[in-house]
């Protein structure tokens, strides 16, 4: 890991600028922008590197990132296939409702199952 990779990055959308704003809170103000969230991003990471580097050149003392993120590492994801397989459906069985508003706003063939 990079000392640099210690520091929050945000890359936002900005309405009034009408551009994606790219800042590091805690290594220094401004930042950079651009019309592009990926560009803006990377550019920041090498901004990032630079003034990391700068400071140790110089011998300054690193801030404390503010924000340590602890995770687990694990996550769910249930989309689409998986979703009608977690409901106990086939992939092709339409999911069947007992409110009889949503019944009638159903094609026919499918408020039938």
């Amino acid at each position: 890991m990079k000392e640099s990779d210690r520091y929050l990055k945000i890359v936002e959308w900005s309405d009034e600028d009408q551009k994606y704003i790219g800042t590091c809170p805690e290594l220094f103000s401004g930042g950079c922008h651009g019309d592009n969230e990926a560009k803006v991003y990377k550019e920041l990471c090498q901004i990032v590197d630079e003034v990391v580097q700068l400071m140790k050149e110089d011998g300054d003392p690193f801030p404390e990132p503010k924000r340590q993120i602890e995770c687990s590492g694990k996550f769910v994801v249930c989309v689409g296939i998986l979703r009608a397989q977690a409901d106990g459906l086939s992939q092709t069985q339409p999911r069947r409702t007992t409110s009889p508003k949503a019944a009638k706003s159903r094609p026919t063939s499918l408020a039938r199952t």
